[in-house]
């Protein structure tokens, strides 16, 4: 269920290792992919939809099967998915449908903001930074956790980017708040600060520790203060799609638990990407980005192909893997990530540079071309 990062690494991984007769169906009601990280392209102006999404029909060449509906109800008892028009019987279930976001649980929110996150407002956010001459641009993170930590920075950063090629970024003032005191906790302290002094370079100011509670026209309103905007750019919060609450597989409010195997706790049902929640220890999850989603869904697959051969399941998600960091003008840099190192989990920021804006470029079309 699902046709995002996990889904299509760990169809791809299935397809490769089992017979033709064991078949493996794909379901999503969206009948394209495209990585979240073009957004950031398609707001700088460097890419358009229309020619970065992906058909995911396209698996079906493989031998995949793909059905282009919504799932509605998940029947756990008698193994079966139900769509709008039709019933699937399963013998292993694969929940990687992503999370959806909730810009309703923030009053005010919707309606008084641009949305990162959604598609449909980020050429709007595109358009309204190339218009505009002077004022406020107020980035707000509004909810926890949230897909992809290091892309509100990024967005940014890649926004000052813009306004220096308009002309207009000395006469634009950029905050970013968060709930959180840091930039990153994912990344600790040390990456944390190394994102601030780059935002510090660009002149964004970061306010740390501000919970949104509400906005309105032009005003955001935290637990303890407020402030005025002339642009906001909100990360919403976020939340497990209704049906995979509705058969008890994750408690209202809450994500998917699962442990490094991915097993739920049904037999034969699996959690990967950002519908799950692994708890590294007991304050640190796992972060919700697309390497962990394609890693979670590798380790799934061969588990299961291990079960339908006889052997021994093995596989553990290995927590490894990292995010890019783009600051503007071709250059990335690049946060390298080991949730499981000991005694804590590992990150480090590896400088800006054009190499790795071009290993960022690299990612998306490896994977484009294995998967799709």
């Amino acid at each position: 269920m699902g046709g995002g990062f996990g889904g299509l690494a760990a169809a791809n991984e299935l397809r490769a290792a089992l017979p033709q007769d064991a078949r493996i169906t794909i379901v999503d009601k969206k009948d394209w992919f495209m990585m979240d990280l073009v957004k950031l392209w398609i707001l700088t102006g460097a890419r358009q939809f229309e020619t970065s999404k992906r058909q995911l029909e396209a698996v079906t060449k493989k031998g995949i099967e793909f059905i282009n509906e919504e799932a509605t109800k998940i029947d756990l008892e008698n193994k079966i998915v139900r769509t709008n028009y039709r019933r699937l019987h399963y013998d292993y279930l694969i929940i990687a449908l992503g999370v959806e976001l909730a810009p309703e649980q923030i009053p005010g929110l919707r309606e008084n903001s641009l949305i990162l996150y959604d598609l449909n407002d980020v050429s709007k956010i595109r358009d309204k930074i190339s218009q505009m001459k002077l004022g406020k641009i107020a980035i707000a993170i509004t909810g926890l956790p949230y897909k992809c930590p290091p892309a509100p920075y990024e967005a940014a950063l890649l926004i000052r980017s813009v306004l220096e090629e308009t002309g207009a970024s000395s006469s634009i003032q950029m905050d970013f708040y968060s709930p959180t005191q840091i930039t990153l906790p994912a990344g600790g302290p040390q990456v944390s600060e190394e994102i601030l002094q780059i935002l510090k370079s660009k002149n964004i100011e970061f306010h740390g520790s501000h919970k949104t509670t509400s906005v309105e026209p032009n005003k955001l309103k935290f637990e303890s203060g407020e402030t005025n905007f002339d642009l906001l750019i909100a990360i919403p919060p976020h939340k497990v799609p209704l049906v995979a609450v509705d058969c008890g597989l994750a408690q209202p409010g809450k994500f998917i638990e699962v442990d490094r195997t991915c097993k739920t706790k049904f037999e034969n049902v699996f959690a990967i990407g950002d519908v799950n929640q692994i708890m590294v220890t007991d304050k640190i999850a796992v972060p919700k980005a697309g390497i962990f989603a394609e890693g979670q869904g590798i380790t799934v697959a061969r588990n299961i192909i291990s079960k339908i051969k006889k052997e021994q399941e093995g596989s553990v998600f290995d927590g490894q893997g990292g995010c890019f960091l783009e600051t503007g003008k071709k250059i990335a840099g690049y946060i390298r990530v080991d949730m499981y190192s000991s005694p804590t989990p590992i990150t480090e920021l590896k400088a800006p540079s054009s190499d790795y804006f071009s290993e960022k470029e690299k990612f998306e079309k490896e994977r484009l071309e294995k998967w799709l």
